[in-house]
C-alpha cells in the first residue's frame, strides 16, 4: 500500500510553512531588537543633552 502523492504534498507544505514561520519570526525579532537599540540610543543622547543643558544653565 503506497501513500498518495497528495498526502506527501500536504505534508511537505506543512513542513515548508513551519520552516518559513520560524525563519520569519527570527527575522522580525532581530529587526525589533535593532529598532529598540536605536530608540534607546536616541533616548540616551536626549538625556545627555538635557543634562548638559541643565549643567550649563546652573553654572550661569
Amino acid at each position: 500500500m503506497s501513500i498518495p502523492i497528495w498526502v506527501i504534498a500536504v505534508a511537505a507544505g506543512i513542513v515548508f510553512s513551519a520552516f518559513m514561520a520560524v525563519k520569519t519570526g527570527k527575522e522580525e525579532r532581530k529587526e525589533e531588537m535593532e529598532s529598540i537599540e536605536r530608540e534607546g540610543e536616541l533616548y540616551m543622547k536626549r538625556l545627555e543633552r538635557e543634562k548638559e543643558r541643565r549643567d550649563h544653565s546652573a553654572e550661569a
